[in-house]
């Protein structure tokens, strides 16, 4: 799946990955490739990545929002 993460300075990551794992309000959650649509509210916490080539990557965020449609996920984050 294609994955964004957005703050309002810059642009974190762009780029296919094949699991995202995000600090939800209510708990942590995972997308993995052909999700469902989601939209959903970020805690403060870490985004995890892994990658096409299963590189791990972690992003702190102090919150924000995930869509997800058609196998694209973009996070506007703080």
């Amino acid at each position: 799946m294609f994955l964004e993460i957005i703050t309002p300075d810059l642009k974190l990551f762009s780029g296919e990955v094949s699991l995202i794992q995000l600090p939800g309000i209510d708990g942590s959650f995972e997308l993995l490739n052909n999700h469902a649509p989601i939209v959903s509210v970020l805690a403060k916490g870490k985004i995890k990545i892994i990658d096409s080539e299963k590189t791990k990557q972690y992003f702190d965020v102090n919150g924000g929002v995930i869509e997800m449609q058609n196998n694209k996920a973009i996070i506007l984050a703080e």
